[in-house]
């Protein structure tokens, strides 16, 4: 799989997660990543923000560790930049 293929991947979950279809975050990367989307959807979509943020806090109530600041979650590359995922995330929620 190439950088491409891991955020496609990775914005397809976060639109699950977004429109209630997932439930739980499956490990570390997913649930920083869905934390931040939440972040940075919240004024345009604020009840999907609420569904991405419920999902990381449910992961990180049992995973408090794990828990990484933003800048730490674009260090690994889990994503390009937050910008980015707003855009991309916003047109997968229209």
């Amino acid at each position: 799989m190439n950088a491409r293929d891991v955020e496609a991947e990775m914005l397809m979950r976060c639109a699950a997660a977004a429109h209630g279809s997932l439930e739980a975050a499956r490990d570390q990367r997913e649930a920083n990543v869905f934390r931040i989307a939440a972040m940075v959807i919240q004024s345009r979509f604020p009840d999907a923000a609420t569904r991405l943020m419920k999902i990381s806090e449910d992961y990180f109530s049992l995973h408090p560790d794990d828990r990484l600041p933003a800048v730490e979650v674009v260090k690994k590359g889990w994503i390009f930049t937050l910008p980015r995922l707003r855009d991309m995330l916003s047109f997968k929620l229209r």
